[in-house]
């Protein structure tokens, strides 16, 4: 049976690298999501599907309208961020923040069970940050607290798991990603020696395990995952 699969930020360093394993795979439909970086086209060029959206608008609905309800896969890898404190955070970046990284993803999976229900096969991975564990950085506190409302596991979907249903959720740390340069005068050095491994995840360390979740494994659920070199 072919599995069709959906990669929501598809064009980030994780996407990217995620993607080689679905196009290798002949029994695999990939669909990747992306925003502003269009050099996916040119690199997956006739081996995927591509949806261009901006899942921060405040139209969700009209966003949704781009995307199927029968995904077999589902992978969130969404990372909106604006450098905004708790203490001067704006309304109006709050809602994109969590639009873009937690609500219509959300949506996006809520759309798709009734399709997992009747093939009594699914794959969810959401993703959060080690930042939930801090309490956000200082310039990062709408990013985690979107991450963190990735953690909460929908009582519903963990009553789908005698269908074959599993939905896990990892926490990443730091990743060897251009995703850092987003982040106004954050000291990576700093930052790396917090990690008791005293360096940054590897890009395939992240994709391996996702991987994993989605491909070989059959009893790991409703689990928040951490993979962040001992934080």
């Amino acid at each position: 049976m072919i599995k069709k699969v959906l990669i929501l930020g598809g064009s980030s360093d994780i996407g990217l690298e995620l993607a080689k394993n679905f196009t290798d795979k002949k029994h695999y439909e990939l669909h990747l999501h992306y925003n502003f970086n269009s050099k996916i086209l040119k690199l997956f060029k006739h081996k995927c599907n591509f949806i261009k959206a901006d899942l921060s608008d405040s139209n969700y609905q009209k966003i949704l309208k781009k995307f199927d309800n029968n995904y077999d896969i589902l992978i969130n890898l969404t990372g909106y961020i604006s450098n905004q404190s708790f203490e001067n955070f704006k309304v109006k970046e709050f809602y994109k923040t969590i639009n873009a990284n937690s609500l219509v993803p959300l949506l996006i999976i809520r759309n798709s069970l009734n399709n997992m229900k009747k093939k009594n096969f699914g794959r969810i991975i959401n993703t959060s940050s080690i930042g939930v564990k801090f309490g956000g950085g200082k310039k990062t506190f709408l990013y985690s607290l979107s991450k963190y409302l990735n953690e909460f596991m929908p009582n519903y979907i963990r009553s789908l798991s005698n269908k074959n249903i599993l939905y896990n959720c990892l926490r990443i740390g730091v990743v060897n990603t251009k995703f850092h340069k987003k982040i106004k005068n954050k000291d990576l050095t700093k930052r790396i020696n917090l990690i008791p491994i005293k360096r940054m995840a590897k890009i395939k360390e992240i994709t391996d395990l996702i991987f994993y979740l989605i491909n070989k494994n059959n009893f790991i659920n409703n689990d928040v995952i951490n993979i962040s070199g001992g934080e």
